[in-house]
């Protein structure tokens, strides 16, 4: 390579063939285009995911791979001219000639500023492919549902590498490596309908979810109202008064029982799986502080057998907080919350029967969801309370937009995602949840069983419909159904009755 002027142009000769001339200008389109997008999206109220996808990604390459084919085309002519003009086979600078001085300069410029650019916009591309925009809306009708009950969720204002990522840098190489096969998933339509969970390669709990809900700050007893409507005429309001017994703690401030007693403070809990979405929990050992240890199970070949190591998990939050924030809603629990707020009228007749019926069938698509919705509470008021249908038109139209929402918000048949495909594991009402262990059936070779007393969890210090039925003491109630069933719900558990078959 000879820096000589001997045409009189600014550049060096032999950067002048047809390879670092096409290198140079697509890298400074690539360059200008960057500065472009970066300003718009700098200035613009919103952005996309495809805008940073395009700025931070995907013309970047394009800029490398302009500026590498500058090097790489001045060498080919180099040696081009080397075997011709028996050249030396090194490029000669001296800085002593002016040309080389000026050379130099521009070279050591470019590459600083490209250093610059790149520090700026590796930084950007990295914030870019954690945002929640991209994980949510890049691939769109894959992760719409995940997406969507996420902005609803109690974490929403948690990004999803926060949760699916964390802190540290191998966890970030090893989810972008995961990302790799997902992007390929898309691109072939290799992904399941519904995305299987639980995830196998999510981090654990304790580095992620108890870095702000610190374990050891749990204990003592949390007050809550569960409010039920039922399915007659008159939509009767009926609650529950629940002392859930949170426990957990420090050991060495005291109480360290109830609920977060599960949580690995003073106690070690482990469990074999039956099947790949842990509903199904045959076996389950438990060590004390004391390195005493217990097992339970609901198969008797289980306890004389030895259980292989590596099919047991260790409990963790994930195991009962399974849907912290991809909350799918049955039915009845989300009519439950709007009925509560007063957003759909109570002087409808059955209005909860009537959008629990609409809102059960599995839909081919969204917008014969949507049809089905409107059409079934509007029949069923013109059929069978013509008069309430022409006076209450205004009432009936917004409950029917309220119904709509949860089924929006809920359900997406594309994916096959719903309650349904993603029970929740917190309590025992629509999916065995607690009553996976806590079943009456595991017990030890000794006979001790594995309690299923509803008051080891909470206590119902209040129940009724507020006229007929209002009860209340603090040293706990015996349940009450709202519908007499006799005794049947001391031997049946709620998920039974309630589940995936009866809308919730």
């Amino acid at each position: 390579m000879d820096f000589s002027n001997q045409s009189g142009r600014k550049l060096p000769s032999s950067f002048y063939n047809l390879i670092s001339m096409i290198g140079a200008g697509i890298a400074a389109i690539s360059f200008g285009a960057i500065l472009f997008l970066f300003f718009i999206d700098a200035f613009a109220g919103t952005s996309t995911p495809y805008l940073g996808i395009i700025n931070y990604i995907v013309f970047p390459v394009f800029l490398i791979l302009g500026l590498l084919l500058v090097p790489i085309g001045m060498w080919r002519e180099h040696r081009r001219r080397a075997k011709s003009d028996a050249l030396p086979s090194l490029p000669r600078v001296d800085l002593n000639i002016p040309h080389h001085r000026r050379m130099t300069l521009i070279t050591v410029t470019v590459l600083t500023v490209f250093l610059l650019f790149s520090g700026v916009g590796s930084y950007h591309a990295y914030e870019f492919t954690e945002s929640t925009e991209f994980c949510g809306k890049t691939c769109h009708t894959v992760m719409e549902p995940e997406y969507v009950a996420y902005q609803n969720s109690p974490h929403a204002r948690v990004t999803c590498a926060g949760c699916h990522v964390g802190s540290g840098a191998g966890w970030y190489v090893q989810s972008k490596l995961a990302g790799a096969y997902q992007v390929y998933s898309v691109l072939f339509k290799k992904y399941s309908q519904p995305i299987p969970t639980p995830i196998d390669n999510l981090r654990p709990a304790r580095e992620t979810c108890e870095q702000c809900h610190w374990p050891q700050a749990f204990f003592g007893n949390k007050q809550d109202t569960r409010v039920h409507f039922m399915k007659d005429e008159a939509n009767t309001r009926w609650a529950y008064n629940l002392l859930i017994k949170i426990g957990g703690g420090n050991p060495e401030e005291g109480h360290t029982s109830g609920i977060h007693w599960h949580m690995n403070i003073s106690n070690k809990i482990e469990y074999f799986a039956a099947d790949e979405a842990r509903e199904s929990i045959p076996w389950v050992r438990s060590t004390n502080a004391k390195g005493e240890v217990t097992v339970y199970s609901s198969d008797p070949e289980l306890l004389t057998n030895t259980v292989d190591p590596l099919k047991l998990r260790r409990m963790d939050c994930i195991d009962c907080h399974n849907r912290p924030a991809h909350i799918f809603s049955a039915p009845n629990i989300s009519l439950n919350k709007i009925m509560n707020n007063g957003l759909i009228d109570m002087a409808l007749p059955s209005i909860k029967a009537t959008a629990v019926e609409a809102l059960t069938p599995e839909y081919e698509t969204k917008a014969a969801a949507l049809a089905a919705i409107d059409s079934t509470i509007h029949a069923f008021y013109q059929n069978g309370y013509p008069e309430v249908a022409a006076e209450k038109q205004k009432q009936i139209a917004a409950a029917v937009a309220y119904v709509q929402d949860i089924y929006s918000k809920n359900n997406f048949p594309y994916m096959k995602s719903n309650w349904r495909a993603y029970p929740d594991h917190i309590g025992h009402y629509l999916s065995p949840g607690c009553y996976r262990c806590h079943d009456g059936k595991h017990q030890t070779a000794e006979g001790k069983v594995l309690t299923n007393d509803c008051n080891t969890c909470h206590l119902i210090i209040e129940q009724g419909d507020g006229a007929t039925v209002n009860e209340s003491s603090l040293q706990g109630l015996e349940f009450k159904h709202p519908i007499d069933i006799g005794e049947a719900w001391k031997e049946t558990s709620c998920h039974e009755c309630h589940g995936a078959a009866a809308g919730g």
